[in-house]
């Protein structure tokens, strides 16, 4: 039973020192030569990546800190090995640990020992971990971000419905809406996304959210261009009509 809990332990401890590295902050000083905790909303995730470094930024750092939430929960099968969790006579205690495992992971990316406990909100980590826990409830909750995010443009918004929409998803699955710990960690996530997301919030209601357009920035740009030149003309042709009036009064 004590190698048991030395077992668990450290796993717990992995996960955490996992979450904890900080893929945004040493990609932006590496890459860029800038902390992008000073920039933006000054939040260490990809959402402030994209905006502030671009695409070719966030992409990584998202692949990072989804992996730290899958490779967390996923070292979580070791304990099958172990005697007392092999011979449980339900998963509710493996759930359990995994769960634990991920919030473990969560808790380091929001707190990293590695950057001085400033990081991000914590959301792709999650991602990761739910889609070791349970890829299909995640994939559902993915189409439920895309077309919140296609139709307002908010990713914090977008997050948020998503994670609301995770524990409603849980309670109507046949395969684990039976699982107390399960319905449990789903309320968490929902909560834990709604308060990671509170300045979002009051942004949001104050008109200040900034949107991303990740599919119409090109058709974005082809739209200003012909409206900045009609501006252009038109003052273009007030200057020549004021101009015209001059040399009238002058003469």
């Amino acid at each position: 039973m004590i190698l048991t809990y030395y077992i668990v332990s450290t796993l717990l401890i992995i996960a955490y020192l996992l979450g904890s590295i900080p893929s945004a902050v040493w990609i932006g000083k590496r890459y860029y030569g800038i902390d992008i905790r000073e920039h933006g909303s000054k939040n260490a995730g990809t959402t402030n990546m994209l905006r502030v470094l671009g695409r070719r930024a966030a992409i990584p750092v998202f692949a990072l800190d989804f992996l730290k939430g899958f490779v967390a929960v996923t070292i979580i099968d070791l304990v099958k090995y172990d005697d007392v969790f092999a011979n449980a006579p339900n998963e509710n205690w493996f759930y359990m640990l995994r769960f634990a495992a991920l919030f473990c992971a969560v808790l380091g990316h929001i707190f990293p020992i590695f950057a001085g406990f400033r990081g991000g909100k914590g959301v792709a980590t999650l991602v990761g971990g739910v889609v070791a826990v349970n890829a299909p409830l995640v994939l559902l909750c993915a189409g439920v971000w895309i077309i919140v995010l296609m139709v307002t443009h908010y990713v914090s918004l977008a997050s948020m419905i998503a994670g609301v929409c995770y524990p409603i998803f849980t309670l109507t699955s046949p395969k684990v809406g039976h699982l107390p710990p399960f319905i449990i960690f789903s309320l968490v996530v929902a909560i834990l996304l709604i308060y990671t997301h509170r300045k979002n919030i009051q942004r949001l209601k104050a008109g200040t959210e900034s949107k991303i357009y990740v599919w119409k920035r090109k058709q974005q740009a082809d739209v200003a261009a012909p409206n900045e030149t009609e501006e252009s003309i038109e003052e273009a042709i007030e200057e020549l009509v004021e101009e015209f009036q001059e040399d009238n009064k002058e003469a």
